[in-house]
This record gives structure tokens, C-alpha cells and sequence, in this order.
């Protein structure tokens, strides 16, 4: 993402951000600063000397590491996000915010979900992100906060490690293929869940990013991309890898978050209002992340793994 952002509005008005020291590439492409969401004092400090004016919020505890820790993820996502909303306000930011299917819950509409809903999630992600939602639409009615919200499938990507989501699967996958031609799964071999990738994941945020305002008729949108099962996803892996591949599964307590989420998700709205329109399907998904795994796993290679995950780093940035 923030690659994307600094080949749009360039390299030194895109501020990086993480609690993580940055790589030396990190570091050459742009600026990059230690950022603390519960810290408010040090994040305003940032759009202050930065002059920033649209904030990308991705910091978060995700669904399996929110069950382990609930403390840190209230912690993260809930005073986190008041924080950045609060900068937001305070300093008339534009705030992209994303949330997820995972705000879904187990009495909601399991196919084709629709915008509007019921929203009753039992995981501490989902419970913190129905908070961020309704709190970013309240910022925005009640003191003309640009918010904007988009809630993301599971996102699979060859680039960055796992974030502790339920969906991790579909990126593991891959490197037990290529590793050791099998894998065992966390999720039942019949559990649909909408997924997207990452190309897919960027180009509709920033698409949503950059949309005028007047053009939005709400401030939260689905993005459905594709679906599939882990059965379906391991079919397609044989056929386009190896007819000797084999999954196993061995479900343990992410099925019980997986079952209350969508098997489908109706974005209408996303793609009337601000041109949503993702191009990846599940067999160009398993022919791209097969293609950029490949050379990691050849016997002659040096480089070292690097696992993949569903997470964007996060980003600011300043006209």
C-alpha cells in the first residue's frame, strides 16, 4: 500500500509508519517513523510535523490473536482507533479505516451479505470492528470527519508475514505445497469464506481513498472478490501444481470464528459508488501466488522464506 501511495503522490509526501524497526528499503523509499496508535500525543506530533491530511489506519490485533490476547486487542483496536479518530477531528483528516467480514456474525445472512445487516460478531476483531464502524459513522454525522470504511475478505498475499487471522490458511497453503507437497489445515475442508488478493485489496482502497466525497452514499462498504473452500482452494492447487498434493484437516478453534462469518458478500454499493472491481479470481490468485512462491522453494535458491499474510502496512499522507 505504501509502495502504491508514493508511486501516486510521490515518495516524500507519503509518511510509513510502524512499531517495527523498518528494513534498509523501507528506509530509502520515503519517510518512516515509530508510531504508536495509543499513543496520542506522538501520533499528533507526526501530523503535525508532517503535515499530513488523510490518514490509513491498518493497525490491529486480527481475529485468532484477538481470542489469545482479548486485552491487547480491545487495547489496539478500540483506544487505538478513538485516537486516530480524534486526530482526525481535531485536525480535519480524511481517515480510511478498514474493517471486515469478521464484523459479521453468526445470526447474520451467510450468502451474498448484504451492506446493512444484522452485526452481532462473538469475536473480540469483530466486536471491536462494529465499534470502529459505528463510532467512524457517528465522528462523521455528528463533526464532518471524512471517514471511509471498506470491509475486507480475507486478503492473500506472497509478500508480508501472517497477522493471526483466521484465514491464514490460504497463504500457508502455498508454502506447504511447494515445501513439502502437503498440508493440514485449521479449517474443515467445506468452510467457504470470500477472499481477495492483495492487487485487488489496494487498488479498492485506493479507489475508495480518492473518491469524492458527494460520491459516497455510506461510510462502510463490503468488497467481495471471490470464494472458495479449503477443498476447492487444494483442487486448484493440484491442478495447477501437483496431482500428488494432499491437505489434511485437523480444525481447531478458528473454525468456530470461521463458521460465523459470510460465504459470500454482496458489494453493489462499493462498486456503484466508487468503481470496486477486483480482476483476481480463485485460479489467477493460485497461478500468481504459485508463480512468486516458486523461486523461493527451488532447491538452488538462497533466499529465505517469506511467509504471507492479510495484512497492508499502514501509511499517512501529506499534499
Amino acid at each position: 500500500m505504501v509502495n502504491t501511495l508514493r508511486a501516486k503522490f510521490g515518495q516524500e509526501n507519503v509518511v510509513a509508519s510502524d512499531i517495527k524497526k523498518p528494513t534498509l528499503e523501507q528506509r530509502s523509499t520515503g519517510p518512516y517513523v515509530y508510531a504508536d496508535v495509543l499513543n496520542y500525543r506522538a501520533l499528533e506530533q507526526i501530523v503535525v510535523d508532517y503535515g499530513i491530511d488523510w490518514v490509513v489506519h491498518f493497525s490491529a490485533i486480527l481475529s485468532a490473536a484477538g481470542e489469545r490476547n482479548p486485552s491487547l486487542g480491545l487495547n489496539v483496536n478500540i483506544n487505538g482507533f478513538q485516537n486516530v479518530l480524534e486526530l482526525a477531528k481535531n485536525h480535519k483528516l480524511r481517515l480510511l479505516s478498514p474493517s471486515t467480514m469478521g464484523a459479521f456474525g453468526p445470526t447474520t445472512p451467510k450468502d451474498m451479505t448484504p451492506d446493512l445487516t444484522i452485526m452481532r460478531p462473538n469475536t473480540i476483531y469483530g466486536i471491536s470492528k462494529v465499534h470502529m464502524e459505528l463510532l467512524g459513522e457517528y465522528y462523521c454525522e455528528k463533526f464532518g470527519v471524512d471517514f471511509r470504511s471498506l470491509r475486507y475478505p480475507g486478503i492473500i498475499s506472497a509478500d508480508s508475514p501472517p497477522g493471526g487471522g483466521t484465514t491464514d490458511y490460504a497463504v500457508d497453503i502455498f508454502h506447504a505445497a511447494l515445501k513439502d507437497n502437503r498440508y493440514t489445515c485449521f479449517l474443515n475442508a467445506d468452510t467457504r469464506l470470500p477472499m481477495a488478493y492483495i492487487d485487488d485489496c489496494i487498488t479498492g482502497t485506493m479507489q475508495l481513498l480518492e473518491a469524492p466525497a458527494e460520491a459516497l452514499t455510506q461510510r462502510t462498504y463490503n468488497v467481495h472478490a471471490c470464494a472458495f473452500s479449503p477443498a476447492e482452494l487444494a483442487r486448484e492447487i493440484c491442478d495447477q501444481h501437483s496431482n500428488d498434493f494432499a491437505i489434511d484437516y485437523v480444525p481447531d478453534f478458528r473454525q468456530s470464528i470461521a463458521d460465523t462469518w459470510p460465504r459470500t458478500m454482496a458489494d453493489l454499493a462499493a462498486r456503484n459508488d466508487w468503481g470496486w472491481n477486483p480482476v483476481f479470481g480463485t485460479s489467477d490468485i493460485v497461478r500468481t501466488m504459485l508463480d512468486k512462491l516458486e523461486p523461493v522453494y527451488k532447491p538452488t535458491s538462497i533466499a529465505q522464506p517469506s511467509l504471507g499474510a492479510s495484512e497492508v502496512p499502514s501509511a499517512a499522507v501529506g499534499h
